[in-house]
């Protein structure tokens, strides 16, 4: 039952009972026929409002049922299409299914063909193999009961010729090639290494052009730079020198080929730095006491240099240039102190020559005079040596010793070659140039143990400061022929493995001795 016709019934029998005890307690008559028109009328508004709301209600159930109806069917159309689509999906995914269910069919079916011949195949190959297996072991008992050997001291027979031939002629294409190639040894190796100074003086340049000046504080860049610029434009006018300021915590840094310049604005920039006034009238000025204070310094060290190679009239330009050489180096090794060594040798040989050492040891100290202003001068070093020692009176045996010591011109006396050897030596020395000690150790046990790892060999001694490599080998294990073999095999390996200055010479030893005793 409807919910507002119980709300209307039970008003009207609130107003019923009301107008009923109202109707009791009256005392007249006239109230009580009052009272039942009351009721009465109050019965007829009762039913009008009880039927108004039952009308009410029966269109709010239409309404609400219309609505519903309306709803549902929207949903069921919607679930309609969604079942559509997701049939139209399904009945492709079939589709694809089936159609990849063909392909593998099919490919199966082509499978199993394959199979089918593969094994047919197999049979026929396993019936082949069965019968040349029973060839095979027929020929070989035949040529065993003809030759009168076994399979196996045949194999090694033949592999023992075959071994000796092969080594004879490796050992004889290893020596036809090594006579090819000394015919063009020295002029490919020119060639080659003076490509590689080209391509590599870019290293060189860097190593031997900066100088690094240590400034307590970086707030001192700001007044080396000075005010627009103006100080390092005057320091680098005055000097000739670069100054780089960049980055680089409390340091700055000096460039120019010129080392004796170079030298000179580092003291100079030293002495502002550590006096305080920096401006272009103090720069001036501190330059020229560096300048001078440098000179004396070069002046002096070539004056100690002559001394201590015992030669006391060269020119004094000679002996200037020689002092500047001081700031000078080469692969890391001080130019003055290498000319010194090289006088020394030069005069150590000659006196074991029975020629004149004063003479050698003059030539050795000059040799790299032309490294003081090869900057400045253009032109191998050896011959701008020689010029200015002709320019200065020294004797010809002396100034052809000095240009050809590094082969600008060809050698032609005892004394040229000498200072070639002793160059040489100076250079080649174990820690005269950049190798740490270490390293050279770990090169020469690197050379002994790549020759140990080959058969055959007994003792390997690494001689001439990594330079040459004596192998020794047991001459029951090792022939000669052998013995070129692995001479080239060290060699090739070490090539291969290793890094070195120069180069190694390998040399195989083999040598058999007997021994009798007489009692």
């Amino acid at each position: 039952m409807n919910p507002i016709v119980i709300v209307v019934g039970i008003v009207c029998l609130v107003v019923g009972a009301g107008i009923a005890y109202f109707a009791v307690s009256s005392s007249s008559s006239s109230k009580v026929k009052e009272a039942d028109q009351r009721l009465a009328d109050a019965q007829k508004e009762a039913e009008r409002i009880a039927a108004d709301a039952q009308r009410d209600a029966e269109t709010a159930k239409k309404t609400a049922l219309v609505e519903t109806r309306e709803e549902i069917l929207q949903l069921r159309q919607k679930s309609d299409a969604e079942e559509k689509k997701r049939k139209s999906e399904i009945s492709a995914m079939e589709q694809r299914v089936l159609q990849r269910e063909e392909s593998l069919d099919k490919r199966s079916d082509t499978l199993d063909r394959k199979e089918h011949q593969l094994s047919s195949l197999q049979g026929q190959l396993d019936s082949r193999k069965r019968e040349i297996d029973a060839l095979y072991q027929k020929q070989t008992s035949e040529l065993e009961r003809v030759a009168s050997l076994t399979r196996e001291d045949a194999k090694q027979e033949l592999l023992d010729r075959v071994r000796q031939d092969t080594v004879r002629e490796e050992a004889q294409i290893l020596r036809d090639s090594e006579q090819r190639v000394r015919a063009q040894a020295d002029k490919t190796a020119r060639e080659i290494v003076s490509t590689a100074i080209q391509r590599c003086a870019a290293d060189q340049a860097g190593e031997i052009t900066v100088t690094s000046v240590h400034i307590p504080s970086d707030d001192l860049k700001g007044r080396i730079i000075g005010r627009e610029g103006r100080n390092i434009r005057a320091f680098e006018q005055i000097s000739g020198v670069s100054l780089v300021i960049d980055d680089t915590p409390e340091t700055v840094v000096l460039s120019s080929f010129n080392p004796v310049r170079r030298e000179t604005a580092r003291v100079a920039l030293e002495n502002l730095i550590a006096d305080g006034r920096i401006h272009p009238a103090r720069i001036e000025e501190m330059y020229k006491k560096a300048e001078k204070l440098v000179n004396e310094r070069v002046q002096e060290a070539g004056e100690t240099a002559a001394f201590d190679a015992g030669i006391h009239d060269l020119h004094p330009e000679l002996i200037k240039t020689l002092g500047a050489l001081k700031y000078r180096t080469s692969f890391g090794q001080n130019v003055l102190e290498h000319s010194i060594q090289v006088s020394a040798l030069c005069g150590l040989m000659a006196e074991e020559l029975g020629m004149d050492p004063a003479a050698a040891k003059r030539a050795g100290l000059l040799h790299d005079l032309g490294k003081a202003i090869d900057h400045e001068v253009e032109g191998p070093h050896a011959v701008i040596g020689a010029d200015l020692c002709r320019r200065y009176g020294e004797k010809a045996d002396i100034v052809h010793a000095v240009e050809a010591h590094h082969a600008d011109v060809e050698p032609q006396t005892v004394l040229d070659v000498l200072v070639q050897a002793a160059d040489a030596i100076s250079a080649a020395r174990p820690g005269a140039r950049r190798e740490s000690a270490e390293n050279y150790i770990k090169r020469l046990e690197r050379l002994e143990e790549i020759a140990n790892a080959h058969d055959g060999v007994e003792r390997t001694y690494a001689m001439q400061a990594g330079r040459e490599l004596h192998v020794m080998v047991k001459p029951e294990q090792i022939s000669d022929a052998e013995s070129t073999v692995l001479a080239h095999d060290i060699a090739q390996q070490i090539e291969d493995e290793m890094e070195y200055p120069g180069q190694v010479r390998v040399v195989v030893i083999r040598e058999s001795r007997a021994v009798g005793v007489a009692k």
